[in-house]
């Protein structure tokens, strides 16, 4: 299917791995070619986008990426939102094909005249570098304590850079390796002509079923030992008694409460979930679910305004952390930390947290990727130098 998707400029693939965290979804949606499309950029106005929506009452598929002055050289613009020419749908053995021009049948037996990707083909070796050294990190994370210590903020997600030039890859072949490696719920593979985000998300930013909203940030992270299951269970058991860990969430769970209920009905926001435990390939993860309920005439566009950026990828307060967010960091995120997904024509709609991808610009020969880690009182900054090299061991494994 992605090699056939592959002839397309624009193409957004998304694939739950066979989760559901008991909450029903697509197992996966292909969305490729454009009718039309929005973009806009830095500052966002998000009623451009609700005009766009309101006049486009079809599938949209596309991603915001964290807001930024800064210009990544990946360069996805701040938002873009396509309407597409086919929509291909998969659940439960069932594959359903939708276009206004198409036979589904046609496109059915097109897909299925293409070759499968070749999982052992060779790609270069590829030289990956730290944008920051271990003591410039601590140095970083250090000034930061001072601020938390000071109260200027309790919580900030410190993110840092891995990256590459002169680089020559397939993407459709790295994606396969890392979804094969890092199978997650919220994978995706988004190509905007040149550029590409290989995504093995995790996280859930938001997604609305009818009236409910529902949002599942993660904080809190400990290591898979598969090797050891003994040191396994002991990792996931660190994770269920942390006091560190779960101060981190209930910070982020208090400020996601406090966006959903800008939009939601009084007194209908509620944690349904507090400290969860998920085991995923690479790591354990502590996840919450917060949901609300919204009125039925409330606009998507309202609902990701009030909540973006995710909560779990700035801290809290939130208009003070992403100003020491901007201060700190030397690398401008981009589409990292932002959102990818779709809404579908009655309104629904479903996106990730961009986290644990790699950024391609095909035309530059430019790779990267990113990792952070929630800073609170309590961090150690060692710790927090090896979580993020943790969460990134997946993605460099492929390039060993």
């Amino acid at each position: 299917m992605l090699n056939w998707a592959s002839q397309f400029n624009i193409f957004c693939f998304l694939d739950n791995n066979q989760y559901n965290f008991d909450i029903p979804s697509f197992e996966c949606l292909l969305a490729v070619g454009q009718k039309n499309s929005v973009t806009l950029n830095y500052p966002t106005d998000f009623n451009q986008l609700k005009s766009y929506s309101e006049k486009n009452k079809d599938w949209l598929f596309g991603h915001i990426s964290y807001p930024s002055h800064k210009k990544d050289e990946i360069d996805f613009p701040n938002l873009f939102f396509f309407t597409p020419l086919i929509v291909i749908q998969i659940q439960n053995n069932l594959v359903k094909i939708e276009g206004d021009t198409i036979n589904p049948k046609d496109v059915f037996n097109t897909i299925n005249s293409f070759d499968e990707f070749n999982e052992i083909e060779k790609h270069q070796s590829i030289d990956i570098q730290h944008q920051l050294t271990e003591e410039e990190y601590l140095e970083k994370i250090n000034s930061i304590l001072q601020h938390i210590q000071r109260g200027d903020c309790y919580e900030l997600n410190f993110c840092q850079e891995f990256n590459a030039h002169q680089v020559n890859i397939n993407p459709y072949h790295i994606y396969s390796l890392l979804n094969k490696k890092s199978p997650n719920p919220f994978s995706a593979l988004y190509k905007l002509d040149d550029r590409f985000c290989l995504c093995a998300s995790p996280e859930r930013f938001l997604k609305r079923t009818a009236n409910t909203v529902i949002s599942q940030p993660i904080k809190g992270t400990s290591k898979r030992e598969l090797e050891n299951l003994e040191k396994d269970q002991l990792s996931k058991e660190y994770l269920i008694n942390s006091e560190k860990e779960k101060s981190e969430n209930v910070m982020i769970v208090d400020l996601v409460r406090n966006d959903l209920s800008k939009v939601c009905k009084e007194g209908s926001v509620t944690v349904s979930e507090l400290f969860g435990i998920y085991s995923f390939p690479q790591v354990h993860q502590m996840i919450s679910t917060i949901q609300g309920e919204v009125e039925s005439n409330c606009s998507w566009t309202e609902i990701i305004e009030a909540c973006f950026p995710m909560g779990s990828m700035t801290g809290a307060p939130k208009k003070r952390v992403t100003e020491l967010i901007d201060q700190y960091e030397s690398a401008p995120r981009g589409l990292f930390s932002g959102c990818i997904g779709y809404v579908a024509p009655n309104g629904d709609f479903d996106f990730n947290v961009v986290i644990r991808s790699i950024f391609y610009n095909q035309s530059k020969a430019y790779l990267s990727f990113k990792a952070g880690s929630g800073i609170t009182y309590n961090s150690n900054p060692k710790e927090e130098y090896n979580e993020c090299k943790m969460k990134v061991e997946a993605i460099q494994k492929i390039f060993e």
